[in-house]
């Protein structure tokens, strides 16, 4: 049998890898520099867990954060895998006691930051050890032009120096074409093998609406995904815990997470959320990178994020177990603004300091760049899973998706979008530039507000002409027209909605554009994926099984997911598996996690079974 196979089936219960997983491992055991480029949920710590099993090596794992080196290791030594992470928080008899393990060979993986690995004397120990490989995971952090730039990981160029005779392996889950060769460059990668795989997630329903009453919508979607893990990103910490209180006192258990928080407080939610002991955390990007668990079901953006390497990557958080997941965007014209603002203050700050004020300059246009590619998706009306994908410079060949809201038919265009997109400049035109939205809306509308009348501007040509909608929509067509650029609004606390360039070709009728028709409700439609993956399971069953994986994780100390992942018990509720022979057969169920639960999980479908009746080793056979 192939070794490669034969680790994969003992330790992860798997009978088959995906092609690129396939070529990153052999690329790996051969001993060859690469770079592999794999969206999040599509198993690329695979690739650098397997091959020293196979090897019978030591490799090394370069990890940015402690709680996600923790999470790895924790679901690793679960599986039967030994490896230890060696982070800033051990005391030091517990650091001599891992060194001396390493001396011995007990580990196959030894986890680690950046700082940790270069900033003292434990390199100069690694030197000494019969090191294979050097994982770098998150690798377009050394990148300038990547979307989460961290000085530290430039420090990782001296790994070629360092360990000369040890191949490198840079590993992350978002990079464009550009970040990529900055990747190679920084890293002194030698003749690399460089594999890309499909930036698509076809198991995330991708939906985008405009932000209107914000409290109310993310209940709203929390409670659609009551008893299922949540991540709701938003722009700034006093954000989160906004939300998150008001969240509390509508009933929903939910917590906050930011790097403001001390460092107990963070451990808390985490350990928290990893253990299913809390479905909904409210957090900033410091909580993405950090949190392993694969069943989060939602991810939903209260804000804008700054690129759409971010977003890609934050609502990667979502279905990494492979079942079906939704993310969701509440996007409002005004969160460009504020990461504007945000990105201002930084580069004046950042320039009265700076002995390279053009690296600085041309970091900050990359910044502005990499936003209104944000809002351009944000605010298109094509196939999400398409934008995303082209945005990565991939084809996409369906033409339809069947997982986002624009093919699922939840969006729709406004007929005569042109003429309504004429009235609304003309409008702005008529008040000279000189109000914000509402105040505009309220005009179109024929709202008889005070302002509009001691303005008089009931008295204007263009008042009550969009009579026929409400406020909120009207709003709404006027964010999508600042979207595409067709109006401009000025800076400051007071913004102001004024024409531009591109306003006159459109106001002379010369061009053409598409709005987006709002809807006051939206019916929302099964994906595909969705309704495939519960095909004849009985969701009762994996309800309870889920409860046992609950009680076996508790008494275990560790988090569920590390027991089995949903996948794994939505193939047990499927099939009912009747033996230890035919467990076997389920996806997911390795050697060394069969002899340890393997008795309960067949003991709790005996019960299920005498209770509810039904069929067992549904689908199976036994060898």
């Amino acid at each position: 049998m192939d070794p490669i196979l034969d680790m994969l089936s003992k330790y992860w219960g798997f009978d088959a890898l995906r092609p690129l997983q396939e070529e990153a491992i052999r690329c790996n055991l051969a001993g060859r520099d690469s770079l592999l480029v794999m969206p999040t949920g599509g198993g690329k710590s695979l690739t650098y867990q397997l091959p020293p099993l196979v090897a019978e090596s030591l490799d090394v794992v370069v990890s940015p954060l402690v709680a996600l080196m923790k999470d790895q290791v924790d679901g690793l030594r679960e599986a039967g895998i030994s490896a230890v992470a060696f982070d800033g928080g051990l005391t030091g008899s517990e650091r001599a006691k891992i060194r001396a393990e390493l001396e011995e060979g007990v580990h196959r993986l030894l986890f680690v930051s950046p700082e940790m690995l270069l900033g003292g004397s434990l390199i100069g120990f690694i030197r000494t050890l019969s090191v294979r490989a050097v994982a770098i995971d998150e690798a377009h952090c050394i990148s300038q032009w990547g979307h989460d730039f961290r000085p530290e990981y430039r420090q990782l160029a001296a790994l070629r120096d360092l360990l000369p005779g040890v191949s490198i392996h840079a590993c992350t889950a978002t990079a464009t074409p550009r970040v990529r060769e900055d990747i190679v460059r920084q890293l002194r990668l030698r003749d690399p093998e460089i594999m890309v795989g499909s930036f698509d997630r076809p198991n995330l329903t991708y939906r985008i609406r405009p932000r209107e009453n914000r409290k109310k919508q993310l209940l709203e979607e929390v409670r659609r995904h009551a008893g299922e893990a949540v991540i709701i990103y938003a722009l700034s910490r006093r954000d989160t815990e906004q939300i998150s209180e008001g969240l509390q006192a509508s009933g929903v258990s939910a917590a906050h997470y930011h790097a403001g928080l001390d460092r107990r407080e963070r451990s808390r939610v985490h350990d928290a959320f990893a253990r299913e002991q809390l479905d909904v955390v409210v957090a900033t990007v410091a909580f993405g990178m950090g949190i392993d668990r694969s069943n989060v079901r939602a991810v939903i953006h209260a804000s804008m994020p700054r690129s759409v390497e971010h977003f890609q990557q934050e609502t990667g958080r979502a279905g990494r177990d492979g079942d079906p997941a939704e993310c969701v965007l509440l996007h409002s014209f005004a969160d460009v603004k504020r990461w504007q603002n945000l990105a201002e203050r930084s580069f004046n700050e950042a320039m009265s300091v700076t002995d390279d004020p053009e690296q600085l300059r041309a970091a900050f246009e990359s910044q502005e760049s990499l936003l209104q590619d944000m809002n351009g998706l944000a605010t298109g009306a094509v196939c999400r899973h398409r934008a995303l994908v082209e945005y990565f410079g991939q084809d996409y060949p369906s033409e339809n998706c069947g997982s986002c809201d624009v093919c699922l038919g939840e969006v729709d265009l406004l007929e005569d979008s042109t003429t309504v997109a004429r009235k609304i400049l003309s409008c702005v035109a008529r008040v000279d530039g000189r109000f914000g939205v509402q105040h505009v809306a309220d005009v179109l509308t024929g709202a008889t507000t005070d302002m509009v009348r001691r303005c008089g501007h009931d008295q204007l040509s263009t008042y009550g002409l969009l009579s026929g909608f409400s406020k909120s929509a009207v709003s709404n067509l006027i964010h999508q027209l600042l979207g595409q650029g067709r109006l401009s609004r000025s800076s400051g606390d007071r913004p102001v909605v004024q024409l531009n360039a591109m306003s006159s070709p459109l106001l002379r009728g010369e061009v053409e554009v598409s709005l987006l028709r709002p809807r006051a409700t939206v019916d929302r439609k099964a994906s595909k994926v969705e309704e495939a993956a519960w095909e004849d399971v009985d969701r009762a069953l994996f309800e309870y099984l889920r409860g046992i994986r609950k009680t076996i994780a508790d008494e275990i100390g560790k988090p569920p997911y590390v027991v089995f992942p949903d996948t794994t018990l939505r193939a047990l509720a499927k099939h009912r598996p009747a033996s230890d022979e035919t467990l076997r057969f389920i996806r997911g169920v390795g050697e060394t996690k069969r002899r340890r639960y393997g008795t309960r999980f067949l003991a709790a479908l005996d019960d299920w079974s005498r209770e509810h009746g039904g069929g067992r080793d549904v689908g199976l056979a036994a060898p």
